[in-house]
């Protein structure tokens, strides 16, 4: 019976992840950048170097309501998306799709920047402030308070699926993933990692999203930095490779390409597996970075609009790209029998001797972590969203005593349900941006004419 629903919860999951969902991502946000942002690099364009303006605090005012700052906010939203999957399923995405699937999953995390910007503005547009000054904003509110009454059945299903989605993917995958790691790595075993991150994520949870938001603006910089520090060197070493990659991307990405075995990755193939892993990388189109964004410091909708923007391009465009230029520059992709996180380590460790084997478990483990205590406050805001304060509380307990038991217990049938659910939160959310468009293309045109007479005081 156990095995019989697996198969059915994973058909679910392929279908829900499919190329029609595929599709109607990268459709909405193409047309989300040029509605919003003209024909001339759309919103992306119009928008990038404001938006790191906005992040060093060139625009912050201290009577600004919110609870955390734009830098912040979008460390929090980061920690989220930069997890496994920009070590470890990168190199799974080259073995499956070939290198052409980078080139289509770059194209897709510059498209997906659109729908991040679309999420967030409206998030900060709609959000609800308590009287003692806490912040609750993401798709429910936005699409109950700009789309009336009669969507509230449809915000309620998105609370839901969020707070169920929070349970497999970004809490029991990770910690179980992060235990397996560090067993195979340092040989610890994995109830200990398990009691280590629940106490560790306990503490970081209950303090709420100023908390989080202080450990994810340490911790995700850090990463970040000493992460692309590593790729650097490694690409450095491999310098005169790298036109040739450069070719080879963009020649397999129309043509298909020789992958390991032998096998031939068809376009379709490199298509679907880079647009993939770019719409479930930086989660554009899924809502729940709004959640993080709906907390900053403004007044100014638009203004965390451009900030969150930045998400897609930190998360997909440079470090997930650099891990794919890592796996091909050293060819480990072509003849080596590891899988996901191991072979991106073992492409470090043929020019870092000891880094793939030492930091990158690390890594992994850590941006882990940040993905884990990032989602368990999304789950928090829908548990709010659907049964008040009382909710809680007894969310953050189970949030955490799930984060020991994916460390001990892998229960894929959970693992698939949770991906099922957090596929549905695409439609709800696209829907609610494409009815409130009327709402975006007004505050976007009124911003971005007040920039440009100056409008705005600047320290």
């Amino acid at each position: 019976m156990l095995i019989q629903l697996e198969k059915i919860l994973e058909e679910l999951v392929s279908y829900i992840w499919g190329l029609p969902t595929i599709i109607i991502l990268i459709s909405s946000g193409f047309f989300l950048s040029l509605i919003l942002g003209g024909f001339l690099g759309g919103i992306q364009r119009k928008s990038f170097f404001h938006a790191i303006q906005v992040i060093r605090g060139k625009y912050d005012k201290d009577t600004d309501p919110g609870e955390i700052s734009h830098f912040q906010a979008l460390m929090t939203a980061l920690s989220a998306t930069i997890g496994l999957g920009n070590i470890g399923i990168v190199a799974i995405i080259i073995k499956l799709g070939g290198p052409g699937s980078i080139f289509w999953m770059i194209l897709a995390g510059i498209i997906g920047m659109a729908t991040k910007y679309a999420e967030s503005t409206l998030a900060i547009l709609y959000r609800k402030i308590e009287d003692d000054g806490t912040v609750r904003g993401g798709p429910m509110y936005y699409i109950e308070k700009g789309l009336g009454d009669k969507f509230i059945p449809m915000a309620k299903f998105y609370a839901l699926a969020i707070a169920i989605g929070s349970f497999g993917i970004a809490n029991m995958f990770q910690t179980n993933q992060s235990a397996v790691i560090l067993n195979e790595s340092f040989g610890i075993p994995n109830y200990v990692t398990g009691i280590f991150i629940t106490v560790l994520a306990a503490i970081v949870i209950i303090g709420g999203i100023q908390r989080i938001a202080k450990v994810t603006s340490l911790l995700v910089p850090f990463m970040a930095v000493t992460y692309i520090i590593g790729c650097l060197i490694v690409l450095t070493y491999h310098l005169d490779k790298l036109p040739g990659l450069v070719v080879l991307i963009i020649d397999s990405a129309f043509n298909g390409s020789a992958m390991a075995g032998g096998a031939v990755a068809t376009m379709q193939m490199a298509i679907l597996q880079g647009v993939r892993r770019a719409c479930f990388s930086n989660e554009a189109g899924l809502g729940s970075a709004a959640i993080a964004h709906s907390a900053a410091s403004t007044n100014e909708p638009v203004r965390e609009g451009v900030v969150a923007l930045l998400g897609p391009f930190i998360d997909t465009v440079v470090i997930c790209t650099m891990t794919a230029l890592v796996i091909l520059s050293t060819g480990v992709w072509e003849h080596s029998d590891n899988f996901g996180v191991p072979m991106t380590a073992e492409a470090f460790d043929t020019v870092i001797s000891g880094f793939g084997s030492f930091f990158i478990p690390i890594a992994a483990t850590l941006f882990a972590f940040s993905t884990l205590i990032s989602w368990s406050y999304y789950g928090e805001t829908a548990s709010y969203y659907l049964f008040g304060r009382k909710g809680l509380m007894p969310f953050k307990i189970v949030f955490c005593l799930v984060a020991f038991l994916g460390t001990i217990w892998k229960v894929q049938s959970v693992l698939n349900f949770s991906d099922i659910m957090t596929g549905m939160m695409i439609f709800p959310n696209l829907l609610a941006i494409w009815l409130l468009m009327p709402k975006l293309k007004e505050h976007t045109k009124l911003y971005f004419s007040k920039l440009k007479a100056g409008e705005f005081e600047v320290k």
